[in-house]
């Protein structure tokens, strides 16, 4: 490699056959509403296994009727696309049409089709449940991948856009039958690049109605995530009335508590961290594990233990604080 590779890089890639952002944006919607999966150029973008042609015949698989089949095809899809917590480009260029087959496909395998647009579309956050890496999405952008010279970001951004493309297809899963694809509904829908004005009401709606606690608190996080995207100034107190609010279920207390430590800088308030280090939240530790940012954070059953831990950098106190559910102290 010559001295001057990286003079004007990664400038001077934009609108190449390295840019991905490009190449997705270039798919007419009458392609992926076909899935025309031969006018998509796979082959300028490998996956972490292998050449990028050969997503699309593990995309036509997991939208067959064969059950085995397309349960094997995503579980390549996942391998090829999300290695190690890490996103690809070609995986951007599956996003249109994996939203498309989880809409209309198998309803098994749609929560799990969904969490792949959704960690394709997003940085290597594992581990990270600290006020600032909880909600983000974009990723350094320095970060290359090796295999396409193409900035890891740029990925994240084409995923986004497609996601943001085909709102159309998401929402209406938002009053899906199944919590869990409701949750990662949410989680996909918070990687929208645009269309907060809707967006973040449609998220609000759900909520007022929604009875499963995972997924309260999954709403919580995207509408909070998006409203970081978007710099809503309007957020913060929103998430502080729900946290603050003895009279709301807990589940919808430790999510406020969480959205509203990654929306400010300001420390955590005394009632805040009773809260949140009350012995009376360690019930919650298993029922929201399933919250797919809590799950990424941490893959046994501490993600909300983990986030709580490092958003308040102090250990769980041992006594007993006041009753935070009830609003009174603790029998």
């Amino acid at each position: 490699m010559d001295d001057g590779f990286w003079d004007d890089w990664p400038e001077r890639q934009v609108g190449t056959d390295c840019d991905v952002r490009a190449a997705v944006s270039a798919v007419p919607r009458e392609v992926k509403d076909g899935f025309g999966y031969d006018e998509v150029p796979w082959q300028r973008f490998p996956h972490f296994y292998g050449p990028g042609e050969d997503i699309p015949g593990l995309l036509a698989t997991l939208a067959s009727g064969d059950a085995e089949a397309a349960d094997r095809a995503l579980w390549q899809l996942r391998t090829s696309l999300h290695h190690q917590g890490g996103t690809i480009a070609v995986g951007a260029l599956a996003v249109p049409f994996l939203l498309r087959i989880a809409a209309a496909g198998r309803p098994e395998l749609r929560a799990q089709t969904l969490r792949l647009v959704a960690e394709i579309g997003r940085c290597q956050h594992l581990g990270d449940g600290s006020r600032e890496g909880l909600l983000r999405v974009a990723e350094d952008p320095l970060m290359i991948e090796g295999s396409t010279m193409c900035p890891v970001d740029w990925t994240i951004q084409a995923a986004r856009q497609g996601v943001t493309d085909d709102l159309h297809l998401l929402l209406p899963l938002l009053s899906d039958p199944d919590p869990e694809v409701r949750s990662v509904t949410a989680y996909v829908l918070a990687a929208a690049i645009d269309g907060l004005s809707h967006l973040s009401p449609a998220l609000q709606s759900r909520l007022a109605k929604e009875d499963d606690a995972v997924v309260r608190v999954s709403l919580i996080l995207a509408i909070a995530q998006l409203a970081r995207e978007h710099q809503d100034e309007h957020a913060p107190r929103w998430a502080q009335a729900l946290w603050s609010d003895p009279g709301r279920p807990p589940e919808i207390r430790i999510g406020a508590g969480l959205a509203w430590l990654c929306l400010v800088t300001d420390p955590a308030p005394d009632e805040l961290r009773a809260l949140l280090t009350h012995p009376g939240t360690r019930q919650y530790d298993d029922l929201l594990q399933p919250v797919p940012w809590l799950t990424w954070i941490n893959p046994t059953d501490l993600g909300l233990r983990t986030c709580i831990d490092e958003m308040l950098t102090a250990s769980i106190p041992e006594t007993v604080l006041a009753d935070p559910w009830s609003g009174g102290p603790s029998s």
